[in-house]
């Protein structure tokens, strides 16, 4: 893996240490029982020997809240989100959800595949955001617990008919959540089609290493494995096609750099989105799948760090721009701006109306098959 990755492990210290402190429990699984579209909902948990502790929902395949201890071996939630069904369903289902068939912007809500126009829902601007308003987000997935040889997981599958959300192909996505000994939350996210369908699969989980509700994110620390980004020129954030450097600018973070230390700047492309809320292109092959390091997140408070590792070519690191205090979480804080940030490992957007972009079609007898980890620890 990278250099950069390394220097960062150096100071990192593992959370092997019980913990002193225990969160106390805002809901139960019967909180997440409940029927949507005739099947059913439940709330799962994954557990390792550490103490650090997952829960999951098969609505939406979402995260829940991911349990870690920071470096006085006090247990917080780090992930943001609700604590029932009904508040998922009510106030804002894609949080810490999978999204898909395609994550992130369509330019238009329109794509053009094998000489066919596919016309999606306008959700964002003039263009689709994340497939659409009832996209897999609002989807309910067949889930089981199982072992792997990594640790305790969560295996959900989705079959989504041919032109569902206006894509083309009868489609079977399999999400598969792992918690290992390490302290890594795995993603293992498979699909297949029977027509050739565009596919860029993502999780949408908002992170807080201070906890969920307990402030805002400006004071972390970010590294992002990244020297350009694809360009973008308005509030719409539909790529041009340009792939720009972003070396020695605002938006470099191959240095490690507190969110809060350039957000405001007045260059274009913060500007324009309010924030960060770019896609990252990795110091990788794009077109090698491989595993690499991605970013790393700290708070220097908590001591909480997170590493990001993806097969993933991109990432859209994201600061929670539209959070507005209009959301309550779990623990009765209210999610005011910035108070979350996102790392959504992805293909690029609008890569169906870029051919210079790496390709997302899918096709009948290939498998989609990509990993992205989030890595947990804290440093003195």
């Amino acid at each position: 893996m990278k250099k950069l990755a390394f220097l960062f492990l150096i100071a990192a210290v593992a959370c092997q240490q019980p913990a002193k402190k225990e969160e106390a429990q805002l809901y139960s699984k019967a909180d997440f029982e409940s029927t949507i579209d005739g099947k059913q909902t439940t709330l799962y948990s994954l557990e390792n020997a550490n103490g650090m502790k997952v829960t999951l929902t098969n609505y939406g395949a979402k995260i829940v809240s991911i349990i870690v201890p920071d470096k006085e071996g006090k247990m917080d939630d780090v992930a943001l989100g609700f604590k029932s069904i009904d508040e998922y369903q009510t106030l804002d289902a894609g949080q810490g959800a999978v999204v898909g068939p395609f994550a992130n912007r369509i330019g238009n809500a329109k794509f053009e595949l094998n000489g066919e126009v596919y016309e999606l829902e306008v959700n964002n601007h003039n263009a689709n955001l994340h497939s659409g308003t009832q996209s897999f987000y609002r989807q309910v997935y067949d889930a089981k617990e199982i072992q792997t040889e990594d640790g305790p997981a969560v295996e959900m599958k989705l079959h989504s008919p041919d032109g569902e959300f206006g894509f083309p192909g009868n489609k079977d996505v399999t999400v598969t959540y792992t918690l290992t000994d390490d302290n890594e939350l795995k993603i293992d996210y498979q699909a297949t089609t029977d027509k050739a369908t565009p596919f860029n699969l993502t999780n949408h989980v908002y992170f807080n290493l201070k906890g969920e509700g307990n402030g805002d994110i400006l004071d972390h620390i970010v590294v992002i494995d990244a020297d350009s980004t694809t360009e973008v020129i308005n509030n719409e954030l539909i790529p041009t096609g340009n792939i720009v450097s972003i070396k020695g600018t605002d938006m470099d973070f191959t240095a490690p750099h507190a969110i809060g230390e350039r957000i405001d700047s007045d260059m274009q492309a913060l500007a324009v989105a309010g924030g960060y809320d770019h896609n990252y292109i990795l110091n990788k092959d794009q077109e090698a799948g491989e595993m690499t390091f991605c970013a790393s997140v700290y708070e220097p408070v908590s001591g909480r760090y997170m590493e990001v590792f993806t097969t993933e070519p991109a990432v859209q690191f994201y600061t929670g721009n539209f959070l507005d205090g209009t959301l309550t979480g779990r623990s009765g804080k209210v999610y005011e701006h910035r108070y979350g940030l996102c790392l959504e490992t992805q293909h690029y957007p609008d890569s169906p109306n870029h051919p210079n972009f790496p390709s997302t079609i899918l096709e009948p007898g290939d498998t989609l098959n990509s990993t992205t980890i989030y890595k947990f620890s804290v440093r003195e």
